[in-house]
């Protein structure tokens, strides 16, 4: 049987390592980035700026920096619609991750892939994807590929709790689990699936017991802290650069925010009250006062690096409002893979 620990969550980490302090630092400043970058996405589309759909990552900056940071440059990366985080975490630009919001020119995507559909190869960063659940079974394809060609990359797949009743879930991870892939799949739970609540969509609650009939390891993951985010990510990319064996995490987090911009923060589907409980475990809260608390920054040196991250937004939102917009012949353009012909 694969090891279950989603009935026995790991231990969350006592103290922080000074030696690692640097690389906390970072994790802090890149979840203030994608805040910061997320509230001028959302002043932006209300100025127009922005067209087609936007979902803001506000209040689960941990996941994608505590599970990004534990992954090499090689390996491979495909995310769901909501995935700006994940793309400023990895580390494509600000400026490159704006303009392609704005649909310019010089945006990751050419300003034709937009806020549902980042990319940048170069990076392994292999697209959000729009359709729930379609690109589950891509990752499982990444992951394949790094089996036929006997390399140590993993891929992992970013995906939300509503999209584990779509048959195309259960279909990659048996797949995987029989294969025996280096793959993680990595549920971002936050409770939502639009204004569906989980227990109202899904007759299991908790959707790591899912992994069981593959026989696949799992584990329950809190996703607010990303130092507990880091240490789960790092025992699943262990088990699949070494084991080569599928792990399903169930991270769980909350968006401040709502589904996307036309939707409300509160709505019809959960009180005000409930945000406000939430927001009490705020994750770039909760890290910046462990680094103050372990005397490892000041709240001088937080606001600090608060400002300098605004600055970066301010820049990239002037970068992207400048940028020229396509040119009408890159209609044409990667619509079809080009094939080198030999004479």
């Amino acid at each position: 049987m694969a090891e279950s620990t989603a009935a026995r969550p790991k231990a969350k980490p006592k103290g922080l390592d000074p030696a690692r302090a640097e690389q906390y630092r970072q994790w802090l400043r890149q979840m203030l980035l994608i805040r910061r970058f997320e509230e001028k996405a959302g002043e932006a589309y209300s100025l127009g700026k922005i067209g087609g759909f936007c979902h803001l990552y506000i209040g689960q900056e941990a996941v994608a920096v505590g599970s990004l940071g534990a992954l090499d440059p090689d390996d491979y990366i495909t995310c769901s619609y909501r995935e700006h985080g994940h793309a400023l975490a990895r580390g494509i630009s600000a400026r490159a991750v704006m303009a392609e919001l704005f649909g310019k020119a010089t945006g990751c995507s050419g300003g034709k892939g937009g806020s549902m559909h980042l990319f940048d190869a170069s990076l392994g960063f292999l697209g959000g994807h729009a359709i729930v659940g379609a690109h589950i079974p891509i990752a499982t394809g990444m992951a394949f590929a790094i089996k036929y060609r006997n390399t140590s990359q993993v891929a992992v797949c970013y995906f939300g709790e509503a999209a584990v009743n779509n048959g195309a879930f259960h279909e990659a991870l048996n797949m995987a689990a029989l294969w025996k892939l280096p793959v993680i799949y990595l549920c971002e739970n936050n409770r939502y699936g639009m204004g569906t609540a989980l227990e109202r969509a899904s007759a299991l609650y908790d959707i790591s017991e899912r992994a069981c009939s593959y026989d696949m390891a799992n584990e329950v993951v809190d996703g607010q802290e990303v130092l507990t985010m880091n240490a789960a990510m790092e025992r699943a990319v262990q088990r699949a650069r070494t084991e080569k064996l599928p792990t399903l995490l169930e991270v769980r987090t909350y968006r401040f925010m709502g589904h996307s911009m036309s939707d409300p923060i509160h709505g019809h589907y959960r009180t005000r009250e409930e945000v406000e409980d939430q927001r009490k475990r705020d994750p770039i809260a909760v890290w910046s006062q462990r680094l103050i608390a372990d005397g490892l920054m000041d709240e001088a040196a937080v606001r600090s690096m608060d400002k300098d991250v605004m600055e970066e937004v301010e820049d990239a939102y002037q970068y992207a409002d400048e940028s020229p917009e396509p040119e009408l012949d890159q209609l044409y353009t990667d619509v079809y893979a080009e094939e080198e012909r030999k004479e």
